[in-house]
């Protein structure tokens, strides 16, 4: 069963537009002891077979929180294999009434499959503000561009399931929410930039646990 659900994440790799640069060996596992740096980790020693699996996505993420929802991630960090091969990868679990707000991946696109439930998604384009939404279904997929802001909710009265790819080993996560409420940032600057009142600003900073 297992292998049966991570056979469509394997073969979206296929078709994600990998962005890594052309390899001069077979691979660089990464050593996570060293800094990460724009080229990714230096390349480990005594490399096993150990190094190209993970097995920590097979659990379900707790989501006991605010949002409902939690990503495991198999990025560099957690999966050293994936240093320099230009992938990585994703467990979403979102009960019901979860959600992943707004947010966008710096350094890479995205691709979602369901495996269990009902997820409403959707993205924003930056050249025109055109919004493109889908309710995806158990063995749907739907691609997120690289950079552009997206979110998904759980649209079911049960809990849902992603595996998600990604098209560099290290995605990057910024959600716009706590980017605006959830820092110092001075809320008579927030409700300049958002055109929100001084009451708002204060719930979302005390809900999010912002402060200033």
């Amino acid at each position: 069963m297992a292998n049966a659900m991570l056979l469509p994440v394997l073969i979206s790799f296929l078709v994600l537009p990998f962005s890594a640069m052309a390899l001069t060996q077979d691979f660089c596992v990464a050593d996570l002891s060293c800094s990460d740096t724009p080229a990714g980790y230096p390349c480990k020693t005594g490399v096993g077979a150990g190094d190209f699996y993970y097995h920590g996505l097979a659990a379900a993420g707790n989501t006991s929180n605010l949002i409902k929802a939690v990503v495991t991630p198999a990025f560099v960090g957690q999966f050293p294999g994936v240093n320099g091969l230009g992938i990585s990868a994703a467990r979403l679990d979102i009960a019901v009434g979860g959600v992943v707000p707004m947010h966008t991946h710096p350094a890479a696109s995205e691709l979602l499959f369901v495996t269990e439930g009902t997820i409403l998604a959707g993205f924003i384009s930056s050249s025109s503000n055109t919004v493109y939404t889908k309710t995806l279904y158990k063995g749907d997929i739907m691609v997120f561009p690289q950079g552009l802001l997206h979110y998904q909710y759980n649209g079911g009265s049960s809990a849902a399931v992603a595996l998600v790819a990604f098209s560099g080993p290290n995605p990057g996560l910024q959600i716009t929410d706590y980017a605006l409420f959830a820092n110092n940032l001075p809320s008579a600057v927030v409700e300049k930039v958002t055109f929100l009142d001084d009451a708002q600003v204060k719930k979302l900073k005390s809900v999010l646990g912002g402060s200033g």
